[in-house]
């Protein structure tokens, strides 16, 4: 993009994977995203931290202003919970509602997403966990549409076909993969002026998390010369505007860069992703841990670990970001950490007030074990795979 770009005034209409409305002030006019999908009368889920917000307050403004009557969810927590997405759906139910906007971070999309799968379905969420063709089992007709507004770029979540939602009902928490190839916004709105309040520490977190997603993309085994762009592409963007959009939270061209490249992140992952994932997703279900944030602890070590099957692409992507030294795979290692640094993220587990009690350890490895990431990796993970990257994590 030219650097004579005006980023107030550049409107794009996009269709990959799905709709996508990207621009500032693009969810000025949520009726118009309803006209687009056929819906009149929606639920906005959020996040808590988001309940009071300017941004929720103006789509509520606009709502009423076009005559749409609508309701409001955000009793969704940072990790969403099984419970969540059932008090989401109850909501919805009483307000006869015919749609999803959801707006927020990762968490409001996952639970967004799946309140949308669960409007009218009769089986129990956990039904529907990403294993086999379990997503067959759901009655299509009964979900929802939804609209996605990212206001942070990091899951990508808003161009995912899956939910992460915490079981806790269980015996010990994890978090569950809920999967169906419907569960695809209708329509995402990429609105950089929604993500300009976001604190550095979110700004930094959610963005190593959308790196985390690229990463094992690239690294994931297969082949998929499509998502391998998209994760490459989305990796120079990161590099070039994670930093910035740190530095300075008002600088527009940066944020629009970190949702794009987010949303490709996202979309690069239908390849794969790996241990990387499969770890953090347990970390965070039993220590309410960010998840971005676990995702930049966790990277170096695993991609050490994974280093014997990764030389191509450690190559390839270490060309393609400029990265000096001749071991590709150590600049690489060395380029993550010193980013993370910079931008202020922990180094370690203990860092950020994560302690893995030695009783827990062994049921943190199974749950890592049976993580559907853990199938992705391009080193197979073992028990003693697992415990090696959690103790030089810690």
């Amino acid at each position: 993009m030219p650097a004579a770009t005006d980023w107030n005034d550049l409107q794009s209409r996009w269709r990959f994977p799905t709709l996508g409305w990207f621009g500032a002030g693009r969810l000025s006019q949520p009726d118009h995203a309803l006209a687009e999908i056929g819906a009149a009368r929606p639920l906005v889920v959020t996040d808590r931290g988001l309940a009071a917000s300017d941004i929720l307050r103006a789509a509520g403004a606009a709502l009423t202003a076009a005559g749409l009557p609508h309701g409001s969810f955000s009793a969704v927590q940072p990790n969403p919970t099984t419970g969540n997405v059932a008090e989401g759906v109850a909501a919805l139910r009483a307000g006869g509602h015919d749609s999803v906007i959801a707006i927020g971070g990762g968490s409001a999309m996952d639970a967004a997403k799946a309140i949308a799968l669960m409007a009218g379905q009769t089986r129990p969420i956990l039904d529907f966990e990403d294993i086999g063709e379990n997503w067959r089992r759901a009655d299509v007709a009964a979900m929802l549409p939804v609209i996605a507004v990212p206001t942070t770029a990091g899951t990508g979540s808003e161009f995912g076909r899956s939910s992460v939602i915490t079981d806790t009902a269980g015996p010990t928490h994890r978090k569950a993969i809920i999967f169906h190839p419907r569960m695809l916004p209708e329509l995402v709105i990429l609105d950089p002026l929604v993500t300009v309040g976001l604190p550095p520490v979110l700004t930094a977190a959610t963005g190593m998390d959308a790196l985390s997603h690229a990463l094992e993309a690239l690294c994931a085994p297969g082949y998929h010369p499509m998502a391998d762009g998209l994760a490459l592409t989305a990796l120079r963007m990161i590099r070039d505007a994670l930093p910035v959009a740190h530095a300075e939270p008002e600088n527009l061209e940066a944020r629009s860069n970190m949702l794009v490249a987010s949303a490709m992140a996202c979309t690069a992952l239908q390849k794969g992703l790996g241990a990387v994932h499969a770890i953090a997703h347990p970390l965070g279900a039993r220590y309410d841990a960010h998840h971005g944030m676990l995702n930049a602890v966790l990277m170096p070590h695993v991609l050490r670990f994974n280093m014997g099957a990764v030389g191509r692409q450690m190559a390839l992507l270490a060309h393609w970001l400029e990265l000096p030294g001749a071991d590709p795979g150590l600049a690489v290692q060395e380029w993550i950490e010193s980013l993370a640094a910079r931008i202020g993220m922990p180094a370690t587990l203990s860092a950020m007030g994560v302690s893995i009690p030695p009783d827990d350890l062994e049921g943190l490895i199974r749950d890592a074990l049976r993580d559907p990431c853990a199938g992705g990796n391009p080193v197979l993970l073992t028990p003693e795979g697992v415990s090696e990257i959690l103790a030089a994590a810690r």
